[in-house]
């Protein structure tokens, strides 16, 4: 008891323990109580139309043994900005050319920067703005020359504020806010950048921000004319993934509009909005649902649709990340009633020519064969050096479907308020075109048509060793994962 009253009197025990206090308190309030960006966590209205049109990339060998790279989104995103002639609204996450590979990676970065100058050329007139990440800049370590260039042009180009978001890294992010974040972040790196061997050092404060592990993930395009919601991005490593889009038009422009102009309203930066007549969205009657979600508003709508899959439904689940442990307790209720549950996940062994640890998905693949159902399957897309880095679900309930799509893997960190994401949820007739695709992509990788695509369960399982799973209980208990 003495020595107990003689820690008391130490002023190093009081100093720690105001530090203990403030950090609880700074984790509790970014975490919970603080409030969402106003405009985040955004639901459109349902609207009805007539088509949707979805875009696949896809890299694989054909049956000659060659590889092949089936890209179609870029292409149609590119023909989206040639005929545009009043706006266009970007919001993409990954936005840059520096590269660890000596591969011959499509220039989309660069491609993308000339195709929206040389069109703001062609009409002076047209409005060009585009929200990207700090991660391109690691944190305000430097400008890509793209960034450059696009601002040289006349183009603006907002970088989301990303401390306005809650934490998804508390432990740590509760120590860079009392003790690093008002050093901000400066230039002259000297630190090897931890993204490209062939971009810019970075400095100490840069990385210190970095690890709070926080994003603007949205991969969303809007014109007068057309919207697409994609799982892709602008990026030059990023090129072979594997990525899926839909492009939207209608009334459903203003939603991504509405949702996009609240990034910049509350990243405070001096850039004005391009203008747009909300009458200019003519409505349209069909017989295809869609509406636009972000963030916490994509966890709902699927933890909806996962609780109404019946006996005769089929659920089909491409994801580059699976880790939600309320979406895979329903998937697991779904196949308890008997609903065939087919997955296609990455295997998380690879990321732009480097080792990964196969957290999360090796784990979690691991744990829902221990669930017993034999109607509950998973296969592994079988990659190279790219990803599979499509995020989609997709429910067959015969004559009816559904389809949630976008940004958003199913994951904590995408699906509670923490990233900014961006997902269409589309439902219909099951002979709609869109359902057509969809459904004839998931069956054409699964069952390995035309090419060699997908892998069994055993064939990257075996790669799950004991450290691999204690690195991911580690990860879910002190939530410091990018995932």
């Amino acid at each position: 008891m003495k020595k107990l009253k003689n820690i008391y009197r130490k002023k190093w025990f009081w100093l720690l323990l105001v530090i203990a206090v403030t950090l609880s308190f700074v984790i509790a309030y970014h975490t919970s109580w603080k409030s969402l960006p106003e405009g985040t966590n955004f639901a459109g209205r349902v609207h009805s139309v007539n088509d949707i049109e979805f875009y696949k990339d896809l890299t694989y060998e054909n049956e000659a043994g060659q590889t092949v790279n089936e890209l179609e989104t870029f292409d149609e995103m590119f023909k989206m900005i040639s005929e545009a002639k009043e706006f266009i609204v970007l919001d993409m996450f990954l936005f840059n050319s520096y590269t660890s590979e000596d591969r011959d990676f499509v220039p989309l970065a660069s491609e993308l920067t000339n195709r929206l100058i040389e069109q703001k050329e062609k009409h002076p007139d047209l409005e060009v703005l585009f929200i990207t990440d700090q991660v391109n800049t690691v944190y305000g370590s430097y400008v890509p020359e793209e960034i450059k260039k696009l601002r040289d042009s006349g183009i603006d180009v907002v970088m989301t504020d990303l401390n306005q978001l809650r934490d998804s890294n508390p432990l740590y992010s509760s120590i860079w806010r009392v003790f690093f974040s008002w050093m901000g972040t400066g230039d002259n790196g000297w630190i090897p950048n931890p993204f490209a061997s062939e971009a810019p050092d970075v400095t100490l404060r840069s990385y210190l921000k970095l690890l709070n592990i926080k994003a603007n993930h949205r991969k969303v395009i809007v014109t007068e004319n057309a919207g697409m919601v994609s799982t892709g991005n602008p990026h030059e490593e990023s090129s072979f993934h594997e990525n899926v889009a839909f492009k939207v038009t209608g009334p459903i422009l203003e939603d991504l509009l509405i949702a996009e102009k609240a990034v910049l309203e509350y990243s405070k930066e001096d850039v004005k909005f391009p203008t747009y007549d909300p009458e200019q969205f003519k409505e349209e009657e069909g017989p295809i649902n869609t509406q636009y979600l972000t963030e916490g508003k994509i966890y709902e709508a699927i933890l909806d649709e996962l609780e109404q899959v019946k006996e005769e439904d089929t659920i089909w689940l491409g994801m580059f990340y699976l880790a939600d442990r309320k979406i895979i307790d329903l998937i697991d209720k779904a196949a308890d009633r008997g609903t065939e549950v087919n997955i296609i996940l990455d295997p998380n062994t690879m990321a732009f020519g480097n080792k990964k640890t196969g957290v999360p998905n090796l784990p979690v693949a691991a744990e829902i064969q221990k669930l017993g159902h034999d109607n509950m399957n998973i296969k592994w897309y079988d990659i190279n050096k790219e990803q599979y880095h499509t995020k989609m679900l997709y429910v067959d309930s015969g004559e009816d479907r559904m389809i949630i799509a976008g940004s958003a893997n199913f994951t904590r960190r995408n699906l509670s308020n923490l990233n900014l994401e961006s997902n269409l949820k589309i439902s219909g007739p099951a002979d709609e075109e869109v359902f057509q695709e969809v459904d004839e992509y998931f069956k054409r990788i699964w069952n390995n048509e035309d090419g060699h695509y997908t892998a069994d369960y055993e064939e990257y399982q075996d790669q799950l060793t004991t450290l691999r799973y204690i690195t991911y209980h580690l990860q879910k208990w002190s939530w410091f994962t990018t995932y």
